[in-house]
């Protein structure tokens, strides 16, 4: 008898559910393999600045190898909706470094940034190539690292391409809906980021521009070139602007 109130003993510390902080450490974990952070809009408690880095390569409609560093869309088009649902979240702070990818998806992420209605800082580390310049400048306001760089080139297409006018045409509005959103969320002419971005003999073999640090800034492409405590700095003082402001619209 003994016996089998030790074994239903057993049984009912086996039923019970684990610790809440071993739940919670299991739960974070989670985020971090599907989102890579350690938290989600939902649960950003501590603070009223949320961090959102776009990194790799981002990954739209077609999935990349298992060895490439991504930035998937469908994890970061959810967090933005999140974010301004959440009333927790005061501003957005954006880390880029990215090597571009899907151009569609890129331009996805950009015009959800642009339209957040909460104070939104950019900034650029190591690099914000291809479709990672929209994202860049898509925010209120950008910065970008001193050494880090932004490749401008024209809209290309891998793999089987047919050669018909059609596919050319559809080619030159894909890119200049990537122009027309540059010029209305920067500083820079549409003149100036063409020349940049059919410019010959800046890339191997290739057109276009790598532009660094300060070169984007007196081109009009990004701000200020600066760090994480400028970038935060800023994001402050837009977030208090926001406040005192009636309408709670950024100036």
């Amino acid at each position: 008898m003994n016996r089998d109130l030790q074994k239903g003993g057993a049984g009912s510390q086996e039923g019970q559910e684990p610790p809440k902080d071993e739940k919670s450490s299991s739960t974070l974990i989670e985020k971090i393999q599907q989102l890579g952070q350690t938290n989600v809009p939902q649960l950003s408690s501590d603070s009223s600045i949320h961090c959102l880095t776009i990194i790799g390569q981002i990954e739209g409609h077609l999935a990349l190898p298992p060895q490439n560093k991504t930035t998937k869309y469908e994890h970061i088009i959810p967090q933005l909706v999140a974010i301004e649902q959440n009333p927790k979240i005061e501003g957005v702070l954006i880390i880029l470094n990215t090597v571009g990818g899907d151009v569609e998806a890129g331009l996805a992420i950009s015009e959800m940034l642009a339209t957040l209605s909460k104070p939104t800082v950019s900034i650029v580390l190591g690099g914000g190539h291809s479709i990672g310049v929209p994202i860049a400048v898509s925010c209120n306001y950008s910065f970008i690292a001193e050494t880090a760089t932004m490749t401008i080139h024209p809209v290309r297409l891998t793999g089987l391409v047919i050669g018909v006018p059609q596919t050319f045409e559809y080619l030159d509005k894909m890119q200049d809906r990537v122009v027309n959103f540059v010029k209305k969320h920067s500083n820079i002419t549409e003149e100036k980021f063409k020349d940049l971005m059919f410019a010959k003999g800046n890339l191997t073999r290739d057109i276009g521009t790598n532009v660094i640090g300060a070169d984007a800034v007196e081109y009009g492409l990004i701000n200020e070139v600066g760090g994480l405590g400028q970038a935060m700095k800023k994001l402050n003082e837009l977030i208090a602007g926001q406040k005192s402001t009636p309408e709670g619209l950024i100036q």
